[in-house]
């Protein structure tokens, strides 16, 4: 097994490769449509070859929030096509896009996203009755991101859609977590014994069960003043964790745990040692219904095969499975627990999103942006990319 370096995340390392140096630019040129709508058209069309769902759209919130904005709601809207900004944590930001009119918002603070939309909604009664409030890896901002805990306290949060990511592990099992391995700025061994980017290991690398008995992700990040571990906090994870025999609430999970997790919260509050907590009837009733939104952590790059990036350099290789075998064994977890209507499969690899149109067409996609200018680079496939 190979030891690997430190990667950034995903969207920064493509945005930097290809187009930092004209990110500055707010404006379209006017000869040209919309990248974003002639995207989202094109993406209707191929779904539509296979599948009644219109896939929808997840730019990075700043594309809504421009003196001329990049993305257009309406014209989209027009379209049928959705859109999901994400990762939104500042109240005013969020009340900046609720204005907007999209039909969710991705947050890693669920709890001050539900109370900025209810500020909202008691002068504004056009904004859309279901609004999308979507956990970020949860609810990062208020437990370690990817966790158990951290997706009981989404749930808490009374959040429509668990937001988070997903890789695959040697044994081709679907595991969550943002990186293409588990990050040492995150996780620990459960033995003690030193972890840091010497010694991490690719999920390709790795079993699942090697994962699950060899690491715990419950470090603390101060850029979250508000993240806690503390476990008293998370009783629904604590008793699934001992049901599921994991080492600790903060193991990390795979995409069929995530499942059982939402099903086990809805009866811990419907039935079990919960239903006395003066919030159980209505985090029973919401959690019963959550969606999920599971990316694939997979960017349009070569295979790095055994070469491996240095320092702080940004990837330009992938080090995860092919997008096939992504797409099969993260909707495999999908199909398997029936969850096809529950679940949706985003990326900025567009290869997965099409995969899943054309062998899924009952999991909806959404498509993940950040730059315009990343619509036109060979990072998308022929069939989608803008002039």
């Amino acid at each position: 097994m190979k030891p690997i370096p430190d990667l950034r995340l995903a969207v920064q390392a493509v945005a930097l490769l290809l187009a930092a140096s004209q990110a500055s630019q707010s404006t379209m040129p006017l000869n040209l449509p919309n990248p974003f709508t002639a995207l989202m058209t094109a993406a209707k069309t191929h779904a539509l070859a296979y599948g009644p769902l219109i896939p929808a759209l997840s730019p990075v919130d700043a594309s809504l929030l421009e003196t001329n904005p990049k993305v257009d709601v309406a014209a989209l809207h027009a379209l049928g096509i959705k859109v999901v900004p994400w990762t939104t944590n500042d109240p005013a930001r969020m009340r900046r896009i609720i204005a907007l009119h999209p039909d969710g918002l991705i947050s890693d603070r669920p709890d001050l996203l539900q109370q900025a939309l209810a500020e909202a909604r008691k002068t504004d009664p056009t904004i859309p009755a279901h609004f999308d409030v979507q956990g970020h890896r949860g609810g990062r901002g208020l437990r370690p991101e990817n966790t158990l805990p951290a997706f009981e306290a989404g749930m808490d949060n009374l959040i429509d859609t668990i937001e988070t990511d997903t890789g695959v592990t040697k044994d081709h099992q679907s595991i969550i977590w943002h990186d293409q391995f588990l990050n040492p700025e995150s996780c620990r061994r459960l033995d003690g014994r030193p972890y840091d980017y010497s010694n991490a290991i690719w999920h390709r690398d790795q079993t699942l069960a090697h994962a699950q008995t060899t690491f715990v992700c419950d470090k603390l990040h101060p850029r979250f003043p508000d993240q806690r571990n503390d476990l008293s906090l998370s009783p629904a994870a604590v008793a699934f964790a001992a049901q599921e025999h994991l080492p600790s609430p903060y193991t990390p999970i795979t995409v069929d745990q995530l499942f059982r997790f939402a099903a086990f919260y809805t009866t811990f509050y419907k039935s079990g040692p919960g239903r006395t907590h003066p919030a159980a009837a209505e985090r029973a009733a919401h959690a019963a219904h959550v969606h999920f939104n599971l990316e694939t952590k997979i960017l349009p790059f070569p295979d790095g095969g055994n070469t491996e990036p240095t320092g702080n350099e940004e990837p330009t290789t992938n080090h995860t499975v092919d997008p096939q075998t992504f797409v099969t064994t993260l909707c495999g977890a999908v199909t398997r627990a029936h969850m096809e209507s529950r679940s949706d499969i985003q990326s900025f690899d567009f290869r997965t999103l099409q995969l899943v149109e054309e062998q899924f067409p009952k999991i909806s996609t959404f498509y993940l942006t950040s730059d315009p200018k990343l619509l036109s680079s060979d990072l998308v496939p022929k069939s989608l990319r803008q002039p």
